[in-house]
């Protein structure tokens, strides 16, 4: 405030200066000191108001300092504080240090004094872990193998059981053909009871029935012709025969080694044997109702003997024809392929 006062009695002394002055000079140089005068009024004015603004920031400079000021103060107290909690932490770490340092040149000369102890039970023990590890790997591999061969062995088992199911039923078939051919036997063996002292026998082989019947039975000696006796036992086959339909008939022919002469009726033993079993297919369908196709006319010749003696008794044991009942077995047969 002194220094805007003392600006004013300037301002004033020159003002009353200049007045002095303009009142000795000429009106043109009194007009331009006059424009001066107001240039250095506008002048004044603004460097009042540059002063006064400054005035006021001295005032916030001051404010500013004096806030800084304390708080410097604060920071001085608070770095003694941390200077001392410094001080008092370093002398812990010294104590910590030092106590730290004991125990590791404690640990060190107990260390020292088992090292190899130590070093043989960490040697086991590395040793143990590879078992255990190795052991472990093939503990799981085991349990892989196991829960594969269960899972094979769940499989092989469903297919014993499927298997042994049709086992069963095969066995039931086989003893269904067995019971069939068992009562054909019977049947045949009573119907033809009265030939079996001439020559004729029923018997079962490999579950077919076989009827055979010697030459003098059926046949004279070189001929094809069926003799009436033979005919008889034939036409009472036929009729056991007709009733069962599922049964298939095979006639086979024999004859003996000694070859016959060819003749306009067959040529050797070979073609005898066939035209025999034709002949007895014949007699079989023409006193039945047999279908033909169970029918099978077949010649052995010499060929398959029941007796490879070269004597008369072996000779006419050869000389037969066999009439074979086979079952039929496509059940069988469809049972086995599946």
């Amino acid at each position: 405030m002194k220094r805007i006062n003392i600006h004013r009695v300037v301002y004033f002394t020159i003002c009353t200066f200049l007045l002095i002055l303009y009142s000795c000079v000429p009106t043109s140089q009194f007009t331009e000191s006059e424009e001066r005068n107001q240039q250095l009024i506008d002048e004044n004015e603004r460097l009042l108001g540059e002063n006064e603004k400054f005035s006021v920031d001295n005032v916030e400079l001051r404010t500013k300092i004096k806030t800084l000021e304390d708080d410097l103060e604060k920071l001085d107290a608070e770095t003694e504080d941390t200077k001392k909690s410094y001080e008092e932490l370093q002398n812990e770490f010294s104590i910590l240090s030092r106590q730290y340092d004991d125990l590791k040149q404690s640990q060190d000369a107990l260390l020292t004094g088992h090292t190899r102890e130590t070093r043989r039970l960490l040697t086991e023990l590395q040793k143990t872990q590879e078992d255990l590890q190795e052991k472990e790997d093939r503990l799981l591999e085991l349990e892989q193998n196991t829960s594969e061969k269960m899972m094979e062995v769940e499989r092989l088992r469903a297919q014993l059981e499927e298997r042994n199911l049709r086992l069963i039923e095969l066995e039931r078939i086989l003893n269904t053909k067995d019971s069939i051919m068992r009562a054909l036997k019977n049947s045949i063996s009573e119907a033809l009871y009265g030939f079996q002292k001439e020559g004729l026998s029923v018997s079962i082989r490999n579950g077919k029935v076989y009827v055979s019947m010697e030459e003098k039975l059926l046949f004279k000696t070189g001929s094809i012709d069926v003799d009436p006796k033979g005919a008889n036992a034939l036409k009472q086959l036929a009729g056991v025969l007709e009733n069962t339909p599922d049964i298939f008939i095979t006639i086979e022919g024999h004859t003996d080694i000694i070859p016959v002469r060819s003749n306009p009726s067959f040529h050797d033993n070979w073609d005898l044997s066939v035209k025999r079993a034709t002949s007895i297919v014949r007699i079989l369908l023409d006193n039945s109702s047999i279908d033909p196709k169970r029918l099978i006319a077949s010649g052995r010749g010499e060929y398959l003997p029941i007796d490879d003696r070269d004597t008369p008794e072996a000779r006419q044991k050869n000389r037969r024809t066999e009439i074979i009942l086979t079952p039929n077995l496509d059940e069988l047969y469809k049972l086995l392929e599946e």
